[in-house]
């Protein structure tokens, strides 16, 4: 048990809630071109910036906990470090340094993949995010287990593609797909070696769904890694360009395809006594394929066929609190004393609301990769089930319903703490289809602007910001700036990943009458909103927590 946190003497407490309102993947941008929130009509939150306490933020790079400053930030780190007020080394920086360190191939679990296949000469298969994309995974840590595998004498190693073209370019997946299978060429040229690409499709089509939105997701990746079936190519690079050539659509959404040399049998089902490496780190897209692995007679999500016993290994734990997977290959960062675990300490009755697709974020992520509640009697978790349809046919998604549980719960009196997630900005972004993301990012702002209301009728705070960009930056630019052309259509390449760009952080108070300045501290990251949402519930924040952007200094006025 955490001790409560010691009240705020210099700040009086407001009679209502605080509501901290995460608008995901909304940032600023460098460029006019290509920004959804600066050509979006967006006039509350321009007001708001204008009216009231506003800095921007960073949320990317070592600021979220990632390995250098050219990387994105990401939903799943950047609700950690919101969440948890500090910044923990997160997986992909978890990753490089186990494999730099080679304590990722001395463990048991890496011990165990490998014999298993040496002493049953069977195979090795590798599923994952086939990318250098660092949110969900990196195929320089593929890389990395393929070449010590190869030196270790396994043989046989079939991999399972999932396209991105969501944190990457959106249809670059060749970029990744020749100079791997030239690789895999070079290694097959000795010792018997049989390496492959066996399978593969578009990530939003196969195997990584979450948080339950869609398990027909993964029931078609089961039967495109697992079972082999699906439509058979040659190899991956044909597959690619004949269904890009079908169907139009960018690399994420490309249909599943199967390796095979006949046109019969696949080249690479998973086989009972095979070893199996789920590679991606993140843990969101990663629990449902696992649940399948492991789930045993108990599984009922949808028919697997045939249930091959495996050796089954994730790259990190995704579920610290569950314990999913059983055998994983680096160990997670250990998050603990949460903000929402400190103010359940201090009998803060808390709401957490989203829709499915962010759900997890403002909940199991926001609290420190925890599932579960810390006192049931203080938390309410409310998910509003997404619409399973392209988010670019729909780019205002649940945010008014989640604006209208949002309002009533603010009427209503009961929490003294609110968190909120709207997708809009990240989801329909990643779509990469400009006036859908301004229609996304100006949904948000209509509801923001009930919020407000709402807020300042209680006499509550809200706190404005986001985990990371996208919106703000849906086209390629080189780097002089200038627009880069998709050479198939002539048109500025779409680009659908997050970007680097900094968040806002607005400060809706009317209350304030120089308690703390109304400049608002700079140069900050977003594990800053943690302190700063303690503060204004009228608590002092932990010691070793991120500073807030709030200025409590003698001279306030």
């Amino acid at each position: 048990m955490i001790e409560a946190l010691k009240k705020n003497p210099k700040f009086h407490r407001r009679p209502g809630p605080v509501v901290l309102v995460i608008m995901d993947g909304v940032g600023f941008g460098k460029y006019t071109d290509g920004d959804a929130f600066l050509n979006a009509p967006t006039p509350e939150l321009d007001h708001l910036m204008k009216q009231s306490p506003f800095t921007k933020l960073k949320a990317h790079g070592k600021a979220v906990g990632m390995p250098s400053d050219a990387d994105m930030g990401n939903s799943e780190v950047g609700h950690n470090a919101i969440g948890c007020g500090r910044v923990f080394a997160q997986g992909a920086r978890l990753v490089d340094e186990a494999i730099e360190s080679n304590q990722i191939f001395s463990g048991k679990v890496w011990r165990e993949l490998v014999d298993n296949v040496n002493n049953r000469n069977r195979t090795l298969h590798f599923i994952g995010l086939f990318s250098d994309g660092n949110v969900h995974s990196n195929i320089k840590h593929l890389r990395a287990m393929i070449l010590r595998a190869c030196a270790e004498g396994v043989k046989k190693i079939r991999i399972h593609t999932l396209l991105d073209g969501r944190d990457v370019p959106e249809s670059s997946a060749l970029e990744y797909i020749e100079p791997f299978e030239k690789f895999l060429a070079e290694l097959n040229q000795t010792d018997g070696r049989d390496f492959r690409i066996a399978s593969g499709g578009g990530r939003m089509v196969i195997t990584m769904d979450r948080y339950g939105a869609n398990w027909d997701v993964v029931r078609k990746g089961w039967e495109t890694h697992v079972l082999g079936i699906g439509d058979y190519y040659p190899d991956a690079k044909e597959a690619i360009i004949e269904l890009r050539k079908k169907t139009g659509a960018i690399d994420q959404d490309l249909p599943p395809f199967v390796v095979s040399d006949d046109g019969v049998n696949p080249i690479g089902s998973i086989m009972d006594d095979d070893s199996v490496v789920f590679y991606n780190f993140r843990g969101d897209r990663a629990l449902e394929i696992t649940a399948a692995f492991e789930g045993g007679d108990e599984f009922d999500k949808f028919d697997r066929g045939r249930v091959p016993n495996v050796v089954y290994a994730g790259m990190m734990e995704y579920d610290g609190d569950l314990h999913v997977p059983q055998k994983y290959l680096v160990n997670p960062p250990e998050i603990d004393r949460t903000m929402g675990e400190y103010l359940c300490a201090c009998g803060e009755p808390q709401l957490a609301i989203s829709e499915t697709q962010k759900f997890g974020h403002v909940t199991y992520f926001f609290n420190g990769n925890r599932s579960g509640k810390f006192n049931p009697e203080l938390e309410d978790y409310i998910e509003v089930p997404s619409d399973i349809i392209p988010f670019e046919q729909r780019p205002w998604m649940k945010a008014a319903e989640i604006t209208d549980r949002v309002v009533a719960a603010i009427a209503d009196g009961k929490y003294r703490m609110i968190r909120l997630n709207f997708a809009n900005g990240d989801m329909v972004g990643h779509t990469g289809i400009f006036h859908a993301a301004e229609v996304a990012v100006s949904c948000v702002d209509l509801c923001v602007k009930r919020i407000r209301a709402a807020v300042g009728k209680a006499g509550g705070i809200m706190v404005v910001s986001a985990d990371h960009g996208n919106s703000d930056d849906m086209l390629e630019h080189d780097k002089t700036g200038n627009l880069v052309t998709d050479p198939a259509t002539g048109n500025p390449a779409r680009k659908t990943c997050h970007s680097l760009n900094p968040v806002p952080c607005i400060i809706f108070d009317p209350a304030n009458q120089g308690e703390y300045r109304r400049e608002l501290k700079s140069d900050m990251g977003i594990s800053s909103l943690a302190a700063t949402c303690i503060e204004l519930l009228g608590y002092l924040p932990p010691p070793d927590y991120d500073p807030s952007v709030l200025d409590f200094s003698k001279n306030n006025r």
